[in-house]
């Protein structure tokens, strides 16, 4: 999965995206260098961002999105917890949700969702990007990971949206502490995220929480710590990976995933 943010403050870009005709360039050559899905955002989710009103997130996003839809048969994910954008969204051409809320910001996203049959990644955070990190508090992260994204499952399908239709997303980055993120990554191959039963997407890509490893970087020097971690969340058995670098990253996928499927009992 690329990453087309079209914010103006995004942590890994910079805003480069921002003018929707180069975000719209930048989405096809994400295709021709082999990205499987596009999610395209127009509100930066990074911790301490600022939160931006839904007129404001539209006018970045449907001129993407109609444009990438009227050039690409890729699918296109809009990255956003809000309904009225998600529905916008959908009917400019998208077909699924990412939601980093897990469908506990907006009361109506499932319903929205579940009235267009468009599928949805639920993922994992605690309150909101202001004071996410006040609530990296866990007993077991893994565990209790895996018990609220569970929640947010069934509450996915109470509104009816179809379980074909919904992945899960651990949140790497989001209401969790450099090490506790590090836990999560090194602890996908647990037996509770296969008891969970649904397709894992992983989103390490150029995140602060590398640099406990790798010491200060700017996002964009921070492209092989997030090669390392792709490689360890495909090997861990991740379904999608969600990155900045597509051209670089498919390579890295391609090869742990060779790995990966000769180590798996036959």
């Amino acid at each position: 999965m690329g990453i087309l943010n079209v914010t103006p403050d995004s942590f890994a870009d910079g805003g480069r995206h921002h003018d929707p005709g180069r975000a719209i360039d930048v989405g096809l050559r994400m295709v021709a260098d082999g990205a499987d899905l596009l999610d395209i955002g127009g509100e930066s989710t990074r911790p301490g961002a600022a939160t931006v009103d839904a007129d404001e997130e539209l006018r970045r996003v449907l001129p993407v999105i109609d444009g990438l839809a009227r050039q690409t048969a890729v699918p296109l994910s809009i990255d956003t917890y809000k309904a009225s954008v998600a529905q916008a969204a959908l009917d400019a051409g998208a077909s699924i949700v990412n939601d980093i809320s897990g469908l506990r910001h907006d009361a109506d996203l499932a319903g929205v969702v579940a009235d267009r049959r468009a599928a949805i990644i639920l993922m994992h955070t605690r309150g909101r990007s202001q004071d996410m990190y006040a609530q990296a508090d866990y007993g077991d992260v893994v565990a209790d990971v895996v018990r609220e994204l569970a929640d947010s499952v069934a509450s996915a399908r109470q509104a009816g949206i179809d379980a074909s239709a919904i992945a899960v997303d651990p949140g790497i980055g989001f209401a969790k502490r450099a090490s506790q993120s590090f836990e999560v990554l090194a602890r996908l191959d647990n037996p509770a995220w296969a008891a969970l039963d649904y397709p894992l997407l992983v989103g390490p890509s150029r995140k602060s929480f590398l640099q406990e490893a790798l010491g200060a970087r700017t996002p964009d020097d921070r492209e092989w710590g997030t090669a390392a971690a792709v490689t360890a969340a495909v090997l861990a058995g991740a379904h999608i990976v969600r990155v900045h670098g597509v051209k670089e990253m498919v390579q890295v996928v391609r090869v742990a995933d060779k790995i990966r499927w000769l180590r798996e009992p036959s």
